[in-house]
């Protein structure tokens, strides 16, 4: 069953099979953030992250960018001499609260990069679980161009995906990275044609929807957390969620659906 939101201004979503699309939907600025895209963005994570017929959610931009960051044009009558910006307060209210609902949520999120992510499109891209990009996609931690830091978690989640070094050059230099060159530093997890996008994240994103959704949020959140843990603390903290999946639903559907020889038919509980 598919169903559309038409009550919002930057954001198309649809849900079909268990997996919520949101699109980012400002064509003609490049998918670049406002303040109602924000609000409307955390609303729609906020609701996905609730609604127990959601089991994936994906993020994508229409036309030909996943979004250049934060619309400038929004800055034009406040940059002027004098003004003095609040930058910090800014991001608490309207990119921090995005990032961690994606971060902390019990769904995966996947982002399907269809065209440039600078600045904290960048981000929001990273911030995912998981990244399917087009060949026309391009990743750019724009901040230093403009005499800003990254923010959005770029520091946290940069890092992470392709290590210290490689992380300060793109952060510090500013330049792009094209498809090719993201999947080969682990930026991206797939790079597919722009044509096979669309097919190729709803084919993934309908093998996760299959899964068992306990055993894939415990997993999420084991690796979330993994790096800030000692040896001893993430052996215990994966006995503990082994323990939690152990009497789900699903474990005894999956170990049952292996001894009968048959497909499992997990249901997210």
């Amino acid at each position: 069953m598919t169903s559309t939101a038409t009550d919002h201004q930057t954001i198309a979503i649809t849900t079909l099979d268990h997996v919520m699309t949101i699109t980012i939907n400002r064509p003609d600025v490049l998918n670049a953030f406002n303040d109602v895209f924000s609000g409307e963005m955390i609303s729609a994570l906020k609701a996905a992250s609730k609604d127990p017929s959601v089991r994936v959610i994906v993020i994508t931009g229409a036309g030909r960018a996943f979004s250049s960051g934060q619309d400038l044009d929004e800055l034009k009558e406040k940059y002027v001499p004098g003004h003095v910006p609040e930058l910090g307060d800014d991001l608490r209210r309207r990119y921090d609260p995005m990032i961690k609902i994606i971060r902390s949520m019990d769904k995966p999120v996947i982002a399907a990069v269809n065209g440039v992510a600078a600045g904290a499109g960048c981000s929001l891209a990273l911030a995912c679980d998981l990244r399917i990009a087009s060949e026309h996609a391009a990743f750019i931690e724009v901040f230093v161009n403009v005499g800003l830091v990254p923010d959005s978690a770029s520091t946290w989640t940069l890092p992470r995906l392709v290590g210290l070094g490689r992380a300060m050059e793109l952060c510090l230099t500013g330049r792009k990275v094209k498809a090719e060159e993201a999947l080969r530093i682990g930026l991206v997890n797939e790079m597919v044609s722009a044509d096979e996008l669309e097919s190729r994240t709803a084919a993934l994103a309908a093998q996760l929807a299959s899964l068992p959704g306990r055993a894939l949020a415990l997993t999420k959140r084991l690796l979330n957390e993994s790096m800030e843990r000692s040896l001893n603390e993430q052996l215990e903290a994966e006995a503990y969620a082994q323990d939690t999946a152990g009497k789900t639903k699903d474990h005894f559907e999956g170990v049952t659906a292996f001894l009968e020889k048959r497909a499992p038919n997990f249901i997210g509980e």
